[in-house]
Formats: C-alpha cells, sequence, structure tokens
C-alpha cells in the first residue's frame, strides 16, 4: 500500500484530530498548517505568518497563497473522492488582495462544482480581523487509474 493510498484511507476514515498529524507533513508544516475542519464539503485550516514566508520586500510571499489554498482544496477533494479514485489540481488561480508582514491567517474552501471527471472549489483567506487577504479557485482532475499518473 502506498503513502497515498494510507493517507487518502485516513482522511475519509479517521477523525480529524488522528488525520492532522499526517497532513502536517512537508509543506504544511514549515508553515505550520493546521485543519480545523475537514469534510469532503468545506475545509478549513489556519497558520501563523512570519519571516519565514516573507518576500524581499516583508510580506508574505503570494506562492505561500496560492501553495495554501491548492493544498486545502486538494485534501478537501481527496476526502470527497474517497476510495473512488485520487484528485491532482489542473489550475489554480488566486487572486492577492491584502498585504500581511504577522498575524493569523484562516483559509476556508467549499466546492462549487463537483462532476465525475473534475471538481471547482473556491477559498478565501482572511486575517485575524476577518479582511479578505486573498481569494483563489482550483480545479482538480478525478482520477481514478492512479497507476498511469507519473509515468513516461
Amino acid at each position: 500500500m502506498s503513502d497515498a493510498t494510507t493517507l487518502e484511507a485516513a482522511l475519509t476514515r479517521l477523525p480529524l484530530a488522528e488525520v492532522s498529524p499526517l497532513l502536517n507533513q512537508g509543506f504544511c508544516e514549515t508553515i505550520g498548517l493546521e485543519y480545523l475542519e475537514l469534510t469532503g464539503d468545506r475545509a478549513v485550516a489556519r497558520w501563523t505568518v512570519g519571516a519565514h514566508l516573507h518576500q524581499p520586500a516583508g510580506i508574505v510571499n503570494g506562492g505561500v497563497y496560492c501553495t495554501v489554498i491548492e493544498t486545502v482544496v486538494s485534501t478537501a477533494g481527496t476526502v470527497w473522492i474517497g476510495d473512488r479514485g485520487h484528485v491532482v489540481g489542473v489550475n489554480n488561480n488566486t487572486d492577492f488582495l491584502r498585504a500581511v508582514r504577522t498575524g493569523t491567517l484562516t483559509v476556508t474552501a467549499t466546492p462549487v462544482h463537483r462532476g465525475r471527471t473534475q471538481q471547482l472549489w473556491q477559498a478565501e483567506i482572511r486575517d485575524e480581523q476577518d479582511r479578505l487577504v486573498s481569494r483563489g479557485q482550483v480545479r482538480l482532475a478525478n482520477i481514478e487509474n492512479t497507476e498511469r499518473l507519473a509515468q513516461s
């Protein structure tokens, strides 16, 4: 059983408290992304901004917002598709609306459309004063035959 299969099984069958350590690896661990809610219909996560996420002008790098949005959307999309397959992001369109230097940010993702071959999700990132910082839309491809992924 692959690590991806193990994670997908955990996402659909375990309580969030038990899934969080599995999700908090790699990039998510680096930024400290913490899931507060995770279902196939909605995902909410938060993280604290610090200098380690800044671009040279001293504000959060836009790539952080893109990556957080795609990560949270992909995780929720994986929960929704369950044991029918995997999801992969095929388009990420993220707008940056407010500069941030410090504080806690919260991302909320909800589906716009979920079909047989693709899903479309929207996400908003808000600051501690509930001001919109960034918003994004991610299209996911639903992949049933996962053995074909990343093969030449």
